[in-house]
């Protein structure tokens, strides 16, 4: 199980890191876009500070898997990203669905394997 955790979260780490690295070095062009997935990334791009932002935590957290620290807190930042690709790509663009919905399993069995940290989180007081 130890083995297995270590190359899960390795990879989503490698994931997050490449992602954030080709976005913010524009290492590669974007492809042209069409409809509402083009309107849904003007809109992010509008904004100005979005992407880099996004980009920038991913980068951190993509840095954090890989390393092994700060596992457990790097897995609740990426949480709701991991949600929001899998919506994306649910909703907007089906051919990525594959990669969403590995990068969303991968989050959820990460957090599985590190519940005890987030047990503080759940009791009431």
């Amino acid at each position: 199980m130890k083995i297995a955790v270590i190359i899960i979260r390795s990879l989503l780490g490698f994931i997050f890191l490449a992602s954030a690295v080709v976005v913010l070095f524009n290492l590669v062009q974007a492809p042209p876009l069409t409809g509402n997935v083009k309107i849904f990334n003007e809109g992010l791009m509008a904004t100005g500070y979005f992407i880099p932002m996004l980009k920038v935590i991913e980068l951190i957290c993509g840095i954090a898997l890989l390393s092994g620290f700060f596992v457990p807190l790097a897995l609740v930042v990426l949480f709701p990203i991991s949600v929001h690709i899998f919506a994306y790509h649910a909703v907007l663009a089906p051919e990525g669905l594959v990669i969403s919905i590995v990068i969303l399993a991968a989050n959820l069995f990460l957090a599985w394997h590190y519940r005890k940290s987030y047990e503080p989180l759940f009791r009431a007081r």
